[in-house]
């Protein structure tokens, strides 16, 4: 198993820092934010490049895409 760490860019978890074990380039994962308001979801898309490792980058999803995403 290999521990890594993700930066995120974009949206409400901009900046954050994350551990993974075993991250898998091109995994989408799903934010929601429920704090006093509406919900909010986000996408992020996992991605490695030599120059800055490992990062969760803010993305949209087609409407097909984010139904498969919310069974998951």
């Amino acid at each position: 198993m290999t521990e890594e760490n993700v930066r995120f860019f974009g949206g409400p978890l901009d900046g954050r820092v994350q551990t993974l074990d075993d991250p898998v380039s091109g995994t989408i994962v799903r934010h929601v934010h429920l704090h006093e308001g509406p919900k909010i979801e986000t996408f992020y898309q996992l991605g490695f490049t030599p120059e800055s490792g490992w990062e969760y980058r803010l993305c949209g999803l087609p409407a097909t895409e984010v139904g498969e995403a919310r069974e998951r």
